[in-house]
């Protein structure tokens, strides 16, 4: 095959990045997807669970650790369908909204419903389930992931209205890696993750290990973020703090206590979690992609050399850069909402 010119992969315009390479470079990730229905990513066995909206919050809580998930589907008996998702997000929210002071009970975690919890969360919100179907493309999914700044997808068979899977960010992009190799790599996966720009490098939401819980979580709520680098008096980056840790404060019932230091959280959680997993700005785009593939994480801390945090590298970021901005869709935005209802 005659060697093609060699060009730059990237180049920086208002609103976002450009792709400037040779076609068959530019557009394979987002050819891949285009040609590939959601219903190919879904394993052969997984577990999924399901709550009547009539369950207790806190049951339920209970049941996402008991099973090993992070979220679920909720059904209406009484419209017959399904109507949104319950997430680690909504625990947060819970317990940002409803904390007053150490070992006082929230009687709102204790008694509430899912129900009544998503009438008083989603006031102000669009109470819609997004969805898709397992004929869509995966590039539809990618699309309405980060277009709706949510974490998961149900796949819903459109006959049965049963759901098949929960895509994620996570699933995605491993069901990539795994068949990735079936094509040629394209040479732009040699380029610097400081040449590439991809992630987020201004304005990241770090906070010190001295800080309490509760003003980690005013910083989820506030930001928007599903990490937080936990950074020491230096400023060097010591461990990642993440929406998922907030479940263990479920696991471990310690969620009337939320005055304590992150510093004494972390101490506290179980071995199984992502830890901080870190990349470098002089490392490839390959490099990063297969450590936060092979990691199943979401997202990589971007350090210097003295590990201090210039930037987030997050799946989002990935699946945006080399399926979305081919496309010419430069920048998804969330639609207008004080709340996301569905994380």
């Amino acid at each position: 095959m005659e060697d093609l010119p060699e060009v730059p992969l990237f180049k920086e315009e208002e609103g976002g990045i450009s792709f400037n390479s040779t076609e068959s470079d530019t557009f394979i990730y987002m050819n891949f997807m285009k040609s590939h229905r959601c219903y190919d990513a879904v394993p052969t066995s997984s577990k999924l669970v399901i709550f009547d909206t009539t369950l207790q919050v806190k049951q339920a809580f209970f049941a996402l650790i008991a099973n090993g998930v992070r979220a679920a589907p909720l059904w209406d008996d009484k419209l017959q369908r399904f109507v949104g998702m319950l997430t680690i997000t909504d625990f947060i929210n819970i317990l940002h909204r409803y904390y007053r002071a150490p070992l006082v009970q929230m009687n709102e975690l204790e008694e509430h419903k899912i129900e009544t919890w998503r009438e008083i969360y989603l006031q102000y919100s669009v109470n819609t389930l997004i969805s898709i179907t397992p004929e869509s493309s995966l590039f539809d999914a990618i699309y309405s992931l980060l277009k709706n700044r949510i974490h998961r997808l149900p796949v819903i068979d459109p006959e049965s209205g049963n759901v098949l899977h929960i895509l994620t960010h996570k699933r995605i992009l491993k069901f990539l890696h795994l068949f990735g190799s079936l094509f040629a790599k394209p040479r732009f996966l040699q380029r610097r993750i400081s040449e590439v720009g991809i992630g987020t490098f201004e304005h990241v939401a770090t906070v010190e290990e001295s800080a309490s819980v509760y003003d980690a979580l005013s910083i989820f709520v506030e930001r928007r973020v599903s990490a937080l680098p936990v950074v020491d008096r230096q400023g060097k980056v010591v461990a990642l703090y993440s929406r998922f840790d907030v479940i263990n404060l479920a696991a471990q019932k310690s969620y009337n206590q939320l005055n304590m230091s992150l510093k004494e959280a972390l101490e506290s959680r179980s071995c199984c979690v992502e830890g901080v997993l870190k990349c470098y700005g002089y490392e490839t785009l390959e490099t990063v992609i297969h450590r936060i593939a092979r990691a199943e994480v979401h997202r990589l801390v971007l350090v210097d050399s003295e590990d201090l945090v210039r930037g987030i590298v997050s799946l989002s970021d990935l699946l945006q850069a080399l399926v979305l901005t081919p496309a010419d869709i430069l920048s998804v935005k969330p639609e207008a909402s004080s709340l996301t209802p569905q994380r």
